[in-house]
């Protein structure tokens, strides 16, 4: 009888490849980066529920008071306040995740857009938008609660669901049957 000794630690071995889940997506934008070294200070969003896979997608950084967040950005950087703006092309496929660094750990607000068309003007009948949180957006401006983050010295992982206006009654949500 002829013996194999490999055999079965091979056989283990494409079984473990073809069952592995398939590797995420590095993060994307300017500051991608600072994710994939997971040093930090930073904010890796993932990014579900687009409604399709036209135009760009934004993620905004604002201070963690109802004050500032959602200001006017010029506003913010003239008084010295923190703010950045990340934008990336949305990818054709696959999962989407943006990094955005912060300059030191802390907690700040997160706001995301699925700018659609392309025009850089948030329009309530195309474009999308979502917070950390997840909390339905309805007819309101979000809540500062449901868009802060905490950071640490590494890498805070937040997840965002992108919503949509469902009707002029209801406002935004998320797409489906939530």
């Amino acid at each position: 009888m002829i013996r194999f000794p490999l055999v079965a630690p091979l056989a283990a071995l494409a079984v473990a490849f073809v069952t592995a889940p398939a590797a995420a997506r590095p993060a994307l934008g300017a500051d991608a980066a600072a994710c994939e070294s997971r040093e930090g200070p930073a904010i890796e969003a993932r990014i579900t529920g687009l409604k399709d896979r036209k135009g760009r997608l934004k993620l905004e950084l604002y201070p963690a008071n109802q004050t500032d967040f959602l200001r006017d950005d010029r506003d913010l950087e003239k008084e010295g306040k923190v703010f950045r703006r990340i934008w990336v092309d949305t990818p054709a496929s696959g999962d989407v995740a943006i990094c955005i660094r912060v300059p030191h750990p802390g907690r700040y607000a997160l706001f995301f857009t699925h700018d659609r068309d392309g025009k850089n003007k948030f329009s309530i009948w195309q474009d999308g938008a979502g917070v950390p949180g997840n909390a339905r957006l309805g007819r309101a401006k979000p809540k500062l609660a449901s868009a802060e983050v905490e950071v640490g010295g590494g890498i805070a992982n937040v997840t965002i669901r992108a919503q949509y206006l469902k009707s002029i009654f209801s406002g935004f949500g998320p797409l489906g049957n939530d």
